[in-house]
């Protein structure tokens, strides 16, 4: 999935044929057979959504100028772009929603998922075990954002789930057995929940055993996380909460004022 910023990129892609990345802010992994389209809130009405697919046809590694020669006083006409060839881009059936408006910009996935996808957060595809946590909240209707980028400090964290509670923010960590098990990786991860637990959030972290083992285990961590901390904002902005095993009804929703936790989007 990648962004589209404006309806002049879109016409070039409809009508030339072509998406440009830039070599210096490109994804690492260019080998990719389609295009899935997030349309900035430039577009209004079908903004910040996946509107539209194109299959890859072919690439090219060009100058700015090459690719817009009416445009050859551009800043950044020297600079070099990757110039993606692609079929007519086809529209969506339903588009693919962010529901808190997320800047996004790319998203690893898979036309499996492309097809099935509800909304943004469902196209991830980085991590099997974010997965099956990711599957295990939507059963519990547990809102989160997958890969949320969160500054502290003059730097970024990218969180695997973010939940959005009245009191406090949670972010939910994944830790892979091999990758979180390295002394260097260990170190990362305490400085990183130190530094998000000085700016107010909760951290919650499970490893491989806990997710794929006692999946329950983690769910009522999670849910019972968020009754500590008031109950899940949703991105509509009203208050709810997941019903734990143990049954019964959940804490009244509150009515007071909701923080605003939406990502600005330019």
């Amino acid at each position: 999935m990648a962004v589209m910023n404006n309806e002049r990129d879109l016409a070039l892609a409809r009508d030339e044929g072509w998406y440009r990345i830039p070599e210096r802010s490109a994804p690492k992994e260019l080998e990719f057979g389609w295009l899935a389209f997030y349309l900035t809130k430039a577009f209004r009405a079908d903004g910040l959504a996946v509107q539209y697919l194109a299959r890859v046809t072919g690439r090219s590694l060009v100058t700015r100028v090459e690719l817009m020669p009416a445009e050859s006083k551009h800043p950044r006409a020297l600079e070099r772009y990757h110039r993606i060839a692609i079929a007519a881009p086809e529209r969506l059936a339903e588009p693919i929603r962010s529901k808190r408006g997320r800047r996004l910009v790319f998203i690893p996935t898979t036309l499996a998922k492309l097809r099935l996808a509800r909304e943004v957060n469902d196209l991830f595809h980085e991590s099997p075990l974010e997965d099956e946590l990711w599957t295990a909240f939507k059963q519990r209707h547990i809102e989160a954002e997958r890969q949320w980028y969160l500054p502290v400090a003059q730097r970024f964290y990218c969180l695997d789930f973010a939940l959005f509670c009245r009191d406090r923010a949670v972010d939910v960590e994944c830790d892979g057995d091999t990758w979180h098990s390295q002394r260097e990786q260990i170190a990362a991860d305490n400085e990183r929940d130190n530094a998000l637990t000085s700016c107010g959030w909760s951290v919650l972290r499970f490893n491989t055993r806990q997710v794929r083992e006692d999946m329950g285990g983690c769910l009522g961590h999670v849910i019972a996380t968020i009754a500590r901390n008031g109950g899940l904002v949703t991105a509509e902005g009203g208050f709810r909460y997941p019903p734990s095993d143990r049954g019964g009804e959940p804490p009244a929703a509150m009515q007071e004022a909701v923080p605003d936790y939406k990502e600005e989007v330019d």
